[in-house]
């Protein structure tokens, strides 16, 4: 299977709309004569196109130099990464390596013929004065039929993919296209075929006041699934995108568990607990081997004694591996789907009850003032601060700044200043945690080293300055706590 990423802009024009010339934009110095293409596509997804509703696009597509099975994730007109693999003749259920990519946005569900697209495509390739191909141009007349409805459709298209071109140069075509009368088209040819089907299938709020909590909520829902594919191949930003966006929902569904059945809300939070702790051991893996890779390669070479980067590297090549084939084995399983048709459901759904604005910003100041007390009570207590608290006013904080971004498109920039001080204070509580948690992992490297006659050192100088950073950043913490509660920053959350 190979994977690309795909850097494309993409617009439409009127019947009289002619290419016009693109040389001298971003380098180019030769546009290419047009090469003819006859391209066939059928389009597959779930009977409620879950595919399509999630941003992905499952095809096999004859014709043209990359004729097979193709996988898009991403949305249209931006980067979107594309796995494509050959199919036979008489294939017609797409490979097992594609369906596991794509279970998350089906819940698991058959997919079945939704579309076909055939493209009539004119190709011209823009080349710089060394003969590099910089990007393709084609120029698509399509018709599009969805083959549930039979409804059909036909435009003509104009598609600029960068090959070895950068954003300068897609830039420069798009204004050169835009003074020719074309104009950006933010979905894809499969959308455009299912477009009725697809209108249809949007949920309204049963309850408007709601709204901004199920917004929030479905987008995270949606950044988990586009994520899928990624964090399943053991992408580190998929890892921690998709971590993260669980996070923000278990955060949701307690901060504003009120809007939901209380049994079905924490079931779900459960769950999402679950897949957080399939997420957690690949993501603290490599975090963490990058840490104390860059820790080590920060010492003069003279105090590195032993194999200590070799040791450290191979512990968490381990540790990442095995904790990869159980995220892998959680992401192929009934649960995880289960889960995701669950979600659906509750944010899908009616609400429990009616929710406004006063009862979201209620839940919102509630949220922020726990993260306050935690802290205030880690802080307090006698002699040392202890890790533990801290640990516990940091979730407390990352559910604080969640409710936050729930109210941020509402308050604009009021909100968005109170959560750069939240996130500053999160972050020092962060690496306060890191370093405990780095320091304990120094203490049985330097043990296991030991114990086969290594030399030691290295890591007691690593671990003391772990510890050296850790007094820092709890010495700051204070600061950033009393920036993040001036009057001026919070003064909109009693709103």
């Amino acid at each position: 299977m190979a994977t690309v990423v795909e850097r494309e802009h993409k617009y439409s024009g009127d019947e009289g709309f002619r290419l016009p010339d693109l040389t001298g934009c971003g380098g180019v110095t030769t546009m290419s004569d047009a090469t003819a293409l006859d391209l066939d596509a059928v389009y597959l997804d779930t009977a409620d196109l879950r595919l399509a509703r999630s941003g992905f696009a499952l095809r096999r597509r004859t014709g043209g130099h990359d004729a097979g099975w193709h996988l898009k994730v991403g949305a249209a007109g931006g980067d979107r990464t594309e796995y494509q693999f050959p199919a036979g003749a008489a294939d017609s259920d797409p490979p097992a390596e594609l369906v596991a990519l794509f279970r998350a946005a089906s819940r698991g569900r058959p997919v079945e013929p939704a579309a076909r697209i055939t493209t009539r495509r004119m190709e011209r390739r823009l080349l710089d004065d060394q003969g590099r191909v910089l990007a393709e141009v084609a120029e698509d007349t399509v018709e599009g039929r969805d083959l549930v409805t039979d409804e059909r459709h036909t435009w003509h298209e104009i598609e600029v993919e960068l090959v070895e071109g950068d954003d300068r140069l897609l830039e420069a075509v798009d204004a050169r296209l835009r003074a020719a009368g074309a104009r950006p088209v933010p979905v894809s040819k499969s959308h455009r075929a299912l477009a009725t089907r697809l209108l249809a299938s949007r949920a309204t709020p049963s309850d408007p006041g709601a709204a901004p909590v199920l917004d929030y909520a479905l987008a995270q829902r949606d950044v988990l699934i586009a994520n899928h594919p990624g964090a399943r191949g053991g992408d580190e930003e998929a890892v921690h995108d998709m971590r993260v966006a669980v996070r923000r929902l278990r955060a949701t569904l307690r901060t504003f568990r009120g809007l939901w059945d209380r049994q079905t809300g924490e079931a779900l939070r459960t769950e999402l607990r679950w897949l957080g702790a399939q997420l957690g051991p690949v993501r603290d893996g490599q975090v963490l081997a990058a840490r104390l890779d860059e820790a080590v390669h920060a010492e003069p070479a003279d105090l590195v004694l032993g194999p200590v980067p070799a040791r450290i590297q191979e512990h968490f090549a381990a540790d990442v591996a095995e904790s990869l084939d159980a995220l892998r084995e959680a992401l192929d399983s009934d649960r995880y789907t289960d889960l995701l048709v669950r979600l659906d459901e509750l944010l899908e759904g009616p609400t429990a009850r009616t929710a406004d604005a006063r009862w979201v910003a209620r839940r919102v100041r509630r949220a922020v003032r726990r993260a306050d007390d935690r802290l205030d009570r880690a802080l307090a207590g006698p002699g040392d601060v202890e890790d533990g608290p801290l640990h516990e006013a940091r979730k407390a904080y990352k559910a604080a700044r969640y409710a936050v971004e729930v109210r941020e498109p509402a308050v604009g920039k009021r909100a968005t200043a109170l959560l750069h001080r939240l996130k500053d204070l999160q972050d020092l509580l962060g690496a306060h945690q890191d370093s405990v948690v780095t320091r304990q992992v120094l203490r049985d490297l330097s043990l296991r080293a030991y114990a086969d006659g290594e030399n030691t050192f290295t890591y007691g100088l690593l671990h003391a300055r772990q510890a050296a950073a850790a007094d820092r950043n709890l010495s700051a913490v204070a600061a950033a706590r009393d920036r993040a509660r001036r009057r001026k920053v919070r003064r909109w959350l009693k709103q």
